[in-house]
């Protein structure tokens, strides 16, 4: 019997009007464009605004649009997995507001929660239910509205993280596209170093964790750096020694976008010169979960069928992972 794969057959992403440029910070914290262009490559990120508005406006725009693209019917959606660490509330999932709100009346839904890798995650376990034959529509969500959670009193944080959503469809195959290989990995030991202190149910909210601003991102930011400069590059290098491949095999390497040194670290690790690198940082900042799908849907035109693709990430958890992606599509 043909060995069945997950293949990525549409991707769509979306973003927020609102822009928040390096000069707007300028007037909330003490920095300026140059000190955060310099060390982080950001010059603007989009931000969600308006009453009642969670990350699952932006999913629901992100499916929307991948089902109208991909001609799906959305009753034909048998798994919605939503990856998010700011779900609109504790429950439902995210995933399942999602799900209600496209018409995908026939699927299960559940979100996962692993930060920056929260889309290698889902991604991975939605090709899963792909390759076990049980399922043959499945679409994966990298959603986050970070500005929900982020202290603009706090200049080491919030000129790095913006909103944004992005989703894919995975179908199945027998020829050689789609998911070829994951290496996923974690250390909770590094909750320490980049975490949100009150909010869950070990602290819950209340006047003195609201007046102790704990309900927003924590991060020790050099030690944050250290590992994942490390753990993004080893992770990538090892996936693709796994699979036999140097640095001129890869079509593209599409990188969490966290921070533009670490993200070139882990271009020089794998011998992929810069013009293989995706790239969107300067524009959308760091959107944790949704920033791998951000960066497929806005360079899906230059993809080919056949690309050889490297998926790396590294989030708050410790989280990190790479998965080897092998293009279906053409471009249209």
């Amino acid at each position: 019997m043909d060995k069945i794969r997950a293949m990525i057959t549409g991707i769509q992403g979306y973003v927020p009007e609102y822009r928040l440029t390096n000069k707007e910070l300028e007037s909330l914290v003490e920095t300026n464009d140059e000190w955060i262009t310099s060390r982080t490559g950001i010059k603007e990120r989009r931000i969600l605004k308006g009453e009642n508005q969670g990350t699952s406006v932006m999913g629901i725009e992100a499916v929307k649009g991948l089902l109208e693209k991909t001609g799906t019917d959305p009753l034909d959606i048998e798994l919605i997995i939503c990856a998010t660490v700011t779900p609109d509330m504790p429950f439902p999932a995210t995933a399942n507001i999602i799900a209600d709100k496209v018409g995908a009346k026939k699927s299960f839904s559940f979100d996962i929660g692993a930060a920056c890798s929260g889309f290698l995650y889902a991604l991975q376990l939605g090709a899963q239910f792909i390759q076990a034959g049980t399922h043959k529509k499945v679409v994966v969500v990298g959603a986050d509205k970070m500005s929900a959670i982020v202290d603009y009193q706090d200049r080491t944080t919030c000129i790095l993280f913006g909103d944004g959503a992005g989703a894919v469809l995975l179908e199945a195959t027998t020829e050689e596209y789609g998911v070829m290989d994951a290496i996923l990995k974690a250390d909770g030991s590094g909750e320490a170093y980049l975490h949100m202190k009150a909010g869950g149910s070990r602290k819950p909210a209340t006047a003195e964790t609201l007046a102790n601003r704990e309900h927003y991102a924590y991060q020790e930011g050099a030690t944050v750096f250290k590992f994942a400069v490390t753990n993004m590059a080893d992770v990538s290098a090892e996936v693709m020694e796994r699979n036999g491949l140097k640095g001129d095999d890869i079509a593209w390497l599409v990188p969490h976008q966290a921070n533009k040194r670490i993200i070139d670290a882990t271009a020089n690790r794998m011998g992929v010169g810069p013009e293989k690198v995706m790239m969107n940082i300067e524009r959308y900042g760091n959107t944790t979960a949704a920033t791998i799908p951000l960066c497929l849907w806005e360079y899906e035109n230059q993809l080919k069928k056949g690309d050889n693709l490297i998926l790396a990430a590294f989030g708050g958890g410790f989280t990190w992972g790479a998965i080897y992606l092998k293009w279906a599509l053409d471009p249209k």
